[in-house]
């Protein structure tokens, strides 16, 4: 025999289903829904909790009726929540009418948000391309604008942000524009030691740069734990700054055995790199296995634009602070116990920086965050500037 909470499933599912209610309006018949109710007096500017008990309440009334209209459904909404609340002197002001931005064959609203967001490859903070970001929508309408194409709207940008912020923050907006449909995709490497902020750093500067790939050899050397027993491929199977352990022979066992690690996983490094070449799709690939000069970047140079950084924490007493936060933030994983490990990582660190200085490759000091971050954002635009040289009128 069932339960009860069973016996209420089965109901529930056996139960006819109630008839749906069509709204009718000049572009045809479509199901009354609530939730489309509840974000549509959002955007009028009433408060979520009076949004969705109207809602409700309009549901109720129309429930059982085959058809209602758009304007028996305002009116009833005009009833529960008062003649003035939808009015331009209520509390809820009628969205202002939506602008279009055209290109490439369709049409998108336009969006403060996604626009500031793009702005963001200039290498600014997020407050002030925001703060562009609106004040180019208030230009577009106090023109009176409708409708913009892709183009125009990216000179205004460029314009603004020229006079608000300067002409060489500006041009980097334009630069990361052109590689945003590239026929060659941009990959962003970040290497260094456990614990630099590599993934931090590669998540946000993703996020300003809009890139949505994003992996770590983390990942990559999982996958291969998977795929190659601890008896076959040892190396693999500890910590980058635990693979040296029991090795013997002449030189540093910690960077030997970090050295042996890193060389196995860049087989997947390069598989990544080749799937982003195939794909022509932008990508950030972050971790420690990612080590200068075992990554060959010329076998890339016609078909991406492959750009290098080492990110590293030169502050010992930095890297301590930073792992006994990172301890407290993952206690289910208290097998990284990576503050009594930190002389071997402050090693592995040290043989990075050697090779970033052997190789020319940029350094990071992640000393400060958001610092880190925009340095990135702006040494990969200033890099693309330099690899192909451009024309500001050719990208406006």
């Amino acid at each position: 025999m069932a339960n009860p909470e069973e016996e209420e499933r089965l109901n529930a599912t056996a139960a006819p289903e109630r008839p749906r209610t069509f709204v009718e309006d000049p572009e045809g018949r479509r199901p009354f829904m609530r939730g489309i109710m509840i974000h549509s007096l959002l955007a009028r500017g009433i408060s979520f909790e009076d949004a969705f008990r109207t809602a409700n309440e309009v549901r109720e009334r129309v429930r059982g009726r085959p058809v209602v209209t758009r304007e028996e459904l305002a009116k009833a909404v005009r009833e529960i929540l008062g003649e003035g609340a939808l009015s331009e002197e209520g509390r809820g002001r009628p969205a202002p009418e939506a602008i279009v931005v055209g290109g490439h064959g369709r049409k998108l609203p336009f969006s403060k948000g996604i626009l500031s967001q793009s702005l963001l490859a200039a290498a600014i903070e997020p407050t002030d391309a925001f703060d562009v970001a609106r004040e180019i929508e208030g230009q577009l309408r106090a023109r009176g604008v409708r409708e913009i194409d892709r183009g125009e709207l990216r000179r205004i940008a460029f314009e603004t942000l020229s006079k608000r912020i300067g002409p060489r923050i500006a041009e980097r907006y334009l630069v990361w524009r052109r590689y945003q449909e590239p026929e060659r995709p941009v990959i962003l490497l970040l290497g260094g030691a456990t614990g630099a902020g590599k993934t931090s750093l590669g998540l946000e500067v993703a996020h300003r740069l809009g890139i949505q790939r994003v992996l770590s050899t983390d990942s990559i050397r999982q996958i291969m734990r998977i795929m190659l027993s601890a008896e076959l491929v040892p190396a693999i199977h500890r910590s980058s700054y635990e693979a040296g352990e029991g090795q013997s022979g002449s030189g540093d066992p910690v960077i030997a055995g970090f050295r042996a690690q890193a060389a196995t996983v860049a087989v997947g490094v390069r598989a990544m790199m080749d799937r982003a070449v195939a794909e022509s799709s932008s990508m950030i690939l972050d971790g420690v296995s990612i080590v200068p000069g075992m990554v060959d970047l010329a076998a890339y140079e016609h078909t991406a634009h492959v750009i290098f950084l080492v990110v590293a924490t030169l502050s010992a007493e930095a890297y301590r602070n930073r792992f006994a936060a990172r301890e407290r933030d993952e206690i289910r994983r208290p097998q990284h116990r990576y503050a009594e490990h930190l002389e071997p990582i402050l090693r592995i660190q040290e043989h990075f920086l050697e090779l970033a200085d052997r190789y020319n490759i940029p350094i990071v000091d992640n000393d400060n965050f958001d610092r880190s971050v925009l340095s990135i954002v702006r040494h990969v635009t200033e890099s693309l500037r330099k690899k192909v040289p451009f024309d500001v009128v050719e990208l406006l």
